[in-house]
């Protein structure tokens, strides 16, 4: 009788653990971009085609939707890794001038934290390393192959730079960066096999499937039906893969 009691409790206990599990995955699945993301979005979209009218609108709804000046910023600074500094610089005065007209305005905006410095004492290339791994959970391959083998100097850049110095600032975390990045690769085009890898580590940091559709929908209204139409050809391959 004891026995049966026991094996009845785990029983119970195993379908109530299922059970949150399941609703955890459903509330994941379910959730949206908020105001703030969908801000990002366009900010990164609007940066990447330099459409600095629609850039201006975007960082005004961006600081109304709860980001700081900080944040709005490391966004148009991170992107200059992917759309190059004059896009990236143009965004950054269109910024400073966004801030004085909501100034004059009486609108006083946060200025928000500033990143922490770097305590860890390894190189930058070995911390890019570490980052990198972090977002796609896979050990880096070797020997290297590819561009990595034929123009080592360019892969080293990317694991000092890219990976060390700016994605290990935390003014943006990690899913707000793959956000901005995805966004701003969907916007340029022509770019599918790095698109393909950042989609991939955007659901790994803790983007949902709905939230890469939404960001679809979003550039498909702001920057263009065929810039969208392409990158959701990228998003439906990398979620059959994933699901494979």
């Amino acid at each position: 009788m004891k026995s049966l009691k026991f094996f009845l409790l785990i029983g119970i206990l195993v379908i109530g653990m299922t059970a949150n599990l399941n609703a955890q995955t459903l509330m994941r699945t379910n959730q949206a971009l908020n105001a703030r993301q969908q801000s990002i979005v366009a900010i990164a979209a609007f940066t990447a085609k330099g459409d600095l009218t629609g850039l201006q609108k975007a960082l005004s709804n961006g600081l109304d939707a709860g980001l700081t000046i900080n944040e709005s910023k490391e966004v148009l600074v991170h992107l200059y890794a992917y759309c190059g500094f004059p896009r990236s610089i143009q965004g950054i005065n269109t910024l400073m001038a966004v801030i004085e007209a909501r100034k004059a305005k009486g609108i006083t905006d946060k200025t928000g934290k500033e990143a922490t410095p770097i305590k860890d004492s390894g190189t930058k290339y070995e911390r890019g390393k570490k980052v990198l791994k972090t977002l796609t959970g896979q050990p880096e391959k070797e020997p290297k192959t590819g561009y990595a083998a034929f123009s080592p100097e360019i892969e080293v850049f990317l694991k000092e730079h890219l990976f060390a110095d700016i994605f290990e600032r935390d003014i943006l975390n990690y899913a707000d960066r793959e956000l901005a990045t995805i966004s701003t690769l969907i916007s340029l085009g022509g770019v599918e096999p790095m698109l393909r890898g950042h989609l991939g580590i955007g659901l790994r940091v803790g983007l949902t499937e709905l939230q890469l559709w939404q960001t679809l929908s979003l550039i498909e209204s702001s920057v263009g039906k065929k810039e969208a139409d392409a990158g959701k050809q990228v998003l439906s391959e990398v979620i059959k893969f994933r699901k494979e």
